[in-house]
């Protein structure tokens, strides 16, 4: 199905770059995981560099309803739906993260064959507020005549410096370090310092991708 993407975007500030690429859906990544106990008490793996990829809350799925203004049930047209979210991460001096989706629709009137283009956001977020960069492009579900259902698939993709994105060799080493019983520290979580929790917060990114929603349509996601 024909996607439009965005144009390519390029960000530099004085301590990261983010660029965007090829944009058209998001999906869960696999690249973050949580922190593991060695037989020895110590963290042996506490998370990738790569960045996560996830649909936001209430932007997964889109409804039009015909007159647009009605949010009656009988007036529902179309509904569609962001599925099938995987992605992958390749490692190197920048981190290349590209996630894949499908976009399944279903509408109401079968009798003609239809064209429904749907609008789509792409945002790289750092340390879960602040948004880096984004574009919107679309994504067109051709539905046949006679046809209820339609899908289309799409990717969205970012670079990350892998540096930018990369704990500190010191608070790594606070967190992997090895812990016996009877330590003073034994028994204090390494995640709960405030810098550990900084240095996490300001390492982490993520590529967000969710239907561009208008406030109305938000708002019905919502409350529905």
């Amino acid at each position: 199905m024909p996607v439009t993407p965005p144009k390519t975007a390029c960000l530099k500030t004085a301590c990261t770059r983010i660029a965007l690429a090829g944009l058209a859906l998001a999906a869960l990544a696999g690249c973050s995981r949580s922190g593991e106990i060695d037989p020895t008490g110590g963290i042996v793996s506490v998370r990738s560099a790569c960045p996560t990829a996830a649909v936001p809350v209430y932007t997964g799925d889109v409804t039009l309803f015909n007159p647009a203004t009605s949010r009656d049930a009988s007036a529902i047209d179309v509904v569609a739906n962001i599925t099938n979210l995987r992605a992958t991460c390749s490692d190197g001096t920048q981190l290349y993260t590209e996630a894949t989706f499908d976009v399944q629709a279903r509408r109401n009137d079968a009798s003609a064959a239809r064209d429904v283009t749907l609008p789509y956001f792409a945002t790289v977020v750092r340390g879960g507020n602040a948004v880096i960069a984004k574009r919107v492009g679309q994504v067109t579900l051709r539905f046949a005549a006679g046809d209820y259902r339609a899908s289309a698939s799409a990717k969205a993709a970012s670079y990350v410096d892998k540096d930018v994105a990369t704990l500190p060799p010191e608070i790594q080493q606070r967190i992997t370090q090895k812990r016996k019983a009877g330590d003073a520290d034994a028994a204090l979580d390494p995640f709960s310092a405030p810098e550990v929790k900084a240095a996490l917060q300001r390492t982490s990114f993520e590529l967000l991708v969710g239907f561009n929603l208008t406030q109305a349509q938000l708002q019905y996601n919502a409350t529905r």
